[in-house]
């Protein structure tokens, strides 16, 4: 090739090498955006609360059993300027362990009432984010792409962040945190069985890759489950009950938000561990597609699990903390105080009325609400961490 010719090669390679670079910005500043639009909060930080509040919230050992930070590529051991999680804040909000949601596909024009899978959302993230051509089309892919990021944060950490796959690793966790206050631990979860393949193929890759907790369905019906958002709303299917026996075999934890009604109920007839419904609401309540009625909150305590209330108008019936407090008092006067938690759902395409750094305001709105000191720290944390103890891998 001659030097000319060398020259204009270059050249354009330059230019194409360019016009990535500027095409992947200009597509992570879209995701930006589309961030700070899906994901408002009421009120900026800091937020204040009263001494009994803050001396009470200091004591909990506070889990939040759902967040969606992963989908959004940001920094999580950076404090933001947008979203509702990452680190600082949730040290800031005393949080000790924070379930990391991954959803893997969502379906255009999302709604609670019906959703087919025809179309997909995450696939333009994973566009405008730059994620490997792979995870394009491969729903499991995406999956362990997230995952993957999680874990390569942990490792940058210097121990500020931990990643939980077992129940020896929760104890190490919360024994360092007695004297380290300032760190936070993470546990990985899947919305929607979709992820695992038509034939759950996948489940191996996700299970090794450290995922332990999984929803069965998201907001469209899938080869295992129907969902509470889909078309049809069934029931397991025989591929679900095979993957409900597998879950509980490996000690991986059965996520029932976003579930069909059907489908919650052939799991409880099933089930012989603690289920979840990490991020959801009451219809007694809220009465409305999302959210679960009486005998499923009853169903579910029975099994030894836990519900998780959503932060969310539609969970938990109001836009304050106020509201929270009143969704988790009557889930407590139904399926009793030892099987309430919480489930944010922050960063999930939701508005909520604060940030990680300000979950004491929940805190405070249950002293308001009357529930007493041992039982608020039952719901801020406690529940949840017997829960884990309980059905994680030993090691």
């Amino acid at each position: 090739m001659r030097p000319a010719s060398r020259a204009v090669a270059a050249g354009a390679a330059v230019a194409a090498v360019a016009g990535a670079v500027a095409a992947r910005a200009g597509g992570r500043t879209l995701v930006a955006r589309a961030e700070r639009r899906l994901n408002p909060i009421a009120a900026a930080p800091p937020y204040t609360v009263s001494t009994r509040a803050r001396d009470v919230h200091a004591a909990a050992t506070v889990v939040d059993l759902h967040a969606d930070p992963l989908l959004w590529g940001r920094d999580l051991l950076v404090r933001g300027t947008r979203g509702h999680v990452d680190v600082p804040r949730l040290i800031e909000g005393n949080v000790a362990l924070q379930v990391f949601g991954v959803a893997t596909k969502s379906p255009r024009h999302l709604n609670i009432e019906r959703n087919d899978d025809r179309s997909d959302d995450i696939t333009l993230l994973a566009l405008g984010r730059g994620w490997p051509a792979k995870t394009w089309r491969s729903l499991n892919a995406r999956a362990l792409h997230l995952g993957r990021q999680l874990e390569a944060m942990a490792n940058r950490s210097d121990g500020t962040l931990t990643l939980v796959r077992s129940g020896s690793d929760l104890e190490t966790f919360l024994a360092r945190r007695a004297d380290h206050p300032g760190i936070v631990a993470g546990l990985l979860a899947i919305e929607g069985a979709h992820a695992l393949g038509p034939d759950l193929a996948g489940l191996d890759a996700i299970v090794d890759a450290g995922f332990r907790m999984i929803g069965l369905a998201h907001f469209f019906d899938n080869a295992v489950a129907g969902s509470a958002h889909g078309v049809e709303k069934g029931g397991l299917t025989a591929l679900g009950r095979e993957l409900v026996a597998e879950l509980e075999g490996r000690r991986i934890v059965v996520d029932l938000a976003h579930s069909s009604r059907a489908t919650i109920d052939d799991v409880l007839t099933l089930t012989t561990r603690p289920v979840v419904a990490s991020h959801t609401g009451v219809r007694g309540v809220a009465d409305n597609a999302r959210n679960l009625p009486d005998e499923q909150l009853r169903g579910i305590a029975a099994t030894g699990g836990i519900v998780g209330i959503g932060f969310w108008p539609t969970a938990c019936g109001g836009d304050d903390a106020a509201a929270i407090a009143r969704s988790i008092a009557y889930a407590a006067s139904v399926a009793g105080v030892d099987h309430v938690g919480l489930g944010s759902d922050f960063d999930g395409g939701v508005a909520v009325p604060f940030d990680a750094s300000g979950m004491a305001l929940i805190t405070e709105a249950l002293l308001d609400e009357g529930l007493d000191e041992p039982s608020i720290a039952k719901v801020m944390g406690g529940n949840a961490i017997r829960v884990f103890r309980s059905a994680l891998p030993a090691v």
